[in-house]
């Protein structure tokens, strides 16, 4: 009874509160629809370059950069109150600063350092025709600045190099100048080379050691390139370090060394004496260059033993050169069959001014020899250097004949026959053109049918086996004891009867050695070193 009392009493004393009614939430923003429309921003760099004529405007009418009492200038003082109040309206916009950059400024301040900048590279010197500084980010800070100018000066450079590249300006001292050059003087580049280096490829300063210089340098020594030679490499071809080992340079070693048959030996020399075939694409220069080469008729082989003596070649446009010396050769006389045994002997003729040099040879052999077009022409089959030889070298011996009694007309046949006696020194003809009359007795005519005697050595050949054949009582022709190896004249000597003159050996181009008696060489004899034997035949000196 007590209990019922009790809950009677509680159920009396709570009030009931009336519900209110649920409130719709409210949008944090206003709809899309009905959002004020904002102005559409311009891009810094266009609100830069429209900024910077009145920044400059203003400066202007400051007066100049340098003030004439040593106290700080009027444009300096403008920047003290823009880097120290901060705005009442909308904060600035920063960025984060480098190592040497200077202090954090906003939009307004790196426009009016931005002048101050340009203007003291005007007053130190260094322009900019092109415009390219107003793209680079260069530091708030003018002491920065004229750290860095007066660090490029002392290397070396001049205000005429930082105008041609004034991106030099922008590179950190601390980040980017210094480490490189500290690389490249542990490498072996002299300090004193320094400046010209930088100077031929400037852009080497933008570059990072670990990430773009050091695996370049890694490649050079992977291609056999001795440490000694890298810094030779790098002077010779500064943009070497722009290229990367897994993209042209790879290529390019690849198809020398696996499609034109290089040995992979010779790469590092190659690189060594010409380090710029290491940028050339095989596709648009290496492959069409060699194709060209092998479709007038030179093996590959051969091809490939003369790029790794002479890998220049590689660098003759095959267009603007190659093609036309080779027309220039055709419309001179030299025949077709011929052009391989010449490029073989002379792959430097590829790459002359060579029309110029054809005709004014020929003139001159037509002029002081009497040696007429076709007779020039197989003399430049012979000897393809005579386009490249001076024409006093080729009146010395010419004046050593004619004291000796020759006809010009017999000293122009003797040229025809053996155009090599051009680039033999008096001295050594003299001593042999005496022995000849002295011991051989022999009649000059013998001198004329064979002027080859002139081009053999006197003590090592012509007067050993000449007293092997007085001892023997043997008459015979200068060509038949002469133009003979050690092994087959030997032959010639123990023999019972005097075989006659025969043929040397030919080659035609494109296939095998022939031998005289139509008796071809055996792949079984001395295989590896075929191919040089091929090219010493080829090669006439």
């Amino acid at each position: 009874m007590e209990r019922q009392a009790h809950n009677r009493r509680r159920n009396t004393s709570i009030r009931v509160r009336p519900r209110k009614a649920p409130q719709t939430p409210q949008p944090l923003s206003p709809p899309l629809s009905r959002r004020p429309s904002r102005p559409r921003r311009r891009p810094r760099a266009a609100a830069a370059a429209a900024m910077l004529p009145l920044a400059r405007a203003a400066l202007r009418r400051l007066g100049p950069v340098t003030a004439g009492d040593g106290s700080l200038p009027a444009r300096l003082l403008l920047l003290a109150p823009l880097a120290s109040k901060p705005s009442s309206s909308t904060p600035p916009e920063y960025q984060m600063p480098s190592v040497t950059w200077g202090v954090i400024q906003g939009r307004r301040e790196r426009l009016v350092s931005r002048v101050l900048a340009l203007d003291f590279l005007r007053s130190a010197g260094v322009t900019d025709p092109a415009g390219e500084l107003e793209a680079v980010e260069l530091p708030s800070s003018l002491d920065v600045l004229q750290e860095r100018l007066d660090f490029l000066l002392r290397l070396g450079l001049s205000t005429d190099d930082l105008s041609a590249y004034p991106f030099l300006l922008a590179c950190s001292l601390r980040k980017n100048v210094i480490p490189v050059l500290s690389y490249l003087e542990k490498l072996g580049v002299t300090r004193a080379r320094l400046a010209a280096f930088v100077r031929a490829y400037p852009a080497c300063l933008h570059a990072s050691v670990a990430v773009d210089l050091a695996p370049i340098v890694k490649a050079l020594r992977g291609l056999d390139v001795d440490r000694q030679d890298i810094p030779r490499v790098l002077e010779r071809y500064p943009d070497v370090l722009g290229l990367k080992p897994d993209g042209t340079i790879s290529t390019s070693v690849a198809y020398l060394v696996g499609i034109v048959g290089v040995a992979p030996r010779d790469i590092g020399p190659m690189v060594t004496h010409y380090p710029f075939f290491l940028s050339m694409r095989v596709g648009t220069t290496i492959k069409p260059f060699c194709d060209y080469i092998t479709s007038l008729g030179l093996p590959m082989r051969i091809l490939a033993r003369i790029i790794e003596k002479r890998p220049y070649i590689l660098g003759y446009d095959l267009e603007e050169t190659v093609k036309p010396n080779v027309e220039a050769l055709l419309s001179f006389g030299i025949r077709k069959e011929v052009l391989p045994l010449m490029i073989a002997q002379y792959p430097s003729i590829l790459g002359l001014p060579l029309k110029v040099k054809l005709a004014a040879q020929q003139y001159f052999f037509n002029l002081k020899l009497k040696i007429d077009p076709d007779g020039f022409a197989r003399a430049i089959e012979k000897l393809p250097q005579l386009v490249s030889l001076h024409q006093n070298v080729i009146l010395k011996p010419v004046e050593f004949l004619r004291g000796r009694g020759i006809t010009d007309d017999d000293i122009g046949r003797m040229l025809i026959r053996c155009p090599q006696i051009l680039l033999l020194r008096n001295e050594l003809m003299k001593n042999s053109f005496y022995f000849f009359k002295s011991e051989l007795k022999r009649p000059i005519s013998e001198l004329l049918e064979y002027p080859e005697y002139f081009t053999y050595s006197l003590e090592s050949r012509i007067k050993p086996r000449y007293m092997r054949v007085a001892s023997k009582g043997i008459r015979c022709s200068l060509d038949w004891f002469l133009n003979c190896s050690d092994q087959r004249f030997e032959e010639r000597m123990r023999g019972d009867f005097i075989e006659g003159d025969a043929p040397g050996p030919s080659f035609t181009m494109g296939g095998k050695l022939q031998m005289p008696g139509n008796q071809l060489v055996s792949d079984d004899d001395n295989e590896e070193s075929d191919d040089e034997v091929l090219y010493r035949r080829t090669v006439m000196l």
